[in-house]
């Protein structure tokens, strides 16, 4: 509606489910009253900043496509999803644990991070990193419950950071970045839960015998690029990791 101003909201302690969507709000400070809030979405209004007085309450927030700059001043003790895909952020520092204790999902798609290094959110299920500028993957040893990595579309070359701490990982996507070579692919082998990788749209994905190739490396997978393994291409990659093997002796 083009608002610019919500002060009238102050009124309105009660409210639990407020959208602000597709206004020009820059300035968020009237919510700051609304001590029930609950779920809290404000996309696409021209905010440079995330930073909001504590709400005790608030569980879900989308900031989805402002013109945020960073992650400082998100305080809220029960928060458990937090969205901000389309923004301008650069840098994964600003998040603290002990202030986001709830935190299980983090969107930030879309934004211009280069590095994961500095996350401080280590309780996390499902990280949304998709369509950034990312080159290394750094920091991601704490994150022991992560259960979701989403990567498509950055610049990875190399799959060094993964660790056999991130014992609940089972969904990693990682297509439309610069894999070359299977010997990276093989440092996925750490992850003791993974089950479902997609690497479509890498380089390595134009080699000859592609699937077998991974599969032999990663024999754990219940499907890859979103296809389910059958049996007797399990067999097969089987076949293949045992002759490399041999070859190796």
């Amino acid at each position: 509606r083009g608002l610019t101003d919500i002060s009238l909201l102050e009124r309105f302690i009660h409210l639990r489910y407020v959208d602000l969507s597709k206004n020009k709000l820059k300035d968020l400070s009237p919510l700051s009253s609304l001590t029930q809030l609950l779920w809290l979405k404000v996309d696409e209004n021209l905010l440079t900043s995330a930073s909001m007085q504590e709400l005790l309450y608030l569980q879900v927030i989308s900031f989805d496509h402002n013109h945020i700059e960073d992650l400082e001043g998100i305080t809220h003790p029960l928060l458990a999803t937090l969205s901000l895909k389309e923004n301008k952020i650069q840098t994964m520092l600003g998040l603290s644990h002990d202030q986001l204790f709830s935190l299980q999902v983090l969107e930030l798609r879309g934004n211009k991070i280069k590095t994961t290094a500095g996350l401080g959110v280590s309780k996390l299920k499902k990280l949304y990193l998709a369509h950034n500028t990312i080159c290394s993957l750094e920091g991601l040893e704490e994150f022991n419950q992560l259960e979701t990595l989403h990567l498509r579309n950055n610049k990875l070359e190399a799959l060094d950071g993964f660790s056999k701490s991130m014992k609940c990982l089972q969904y990693l996507n990682l297509r439309s970045n610069g894999i070359r070579s299977f010997q990276e692919v093989e440092k996925l082998q750490v992850l003791p839960m993974l089950q479902e990788l997609v690497l479509m749209d890498n380089p390595c994905a134009e080699e000859p015998d592609y699937r077998l190739e991974v599969l032999s490396r990663l024999p754990r997978l219940q499907r890859l690029d979103k296809e389910s393994v059958e049996e007797d291409e399990r067999e097969e990659a089987e076949n293949i990791r045992q002759a490399r093997q041999e070859k190796e002796k």
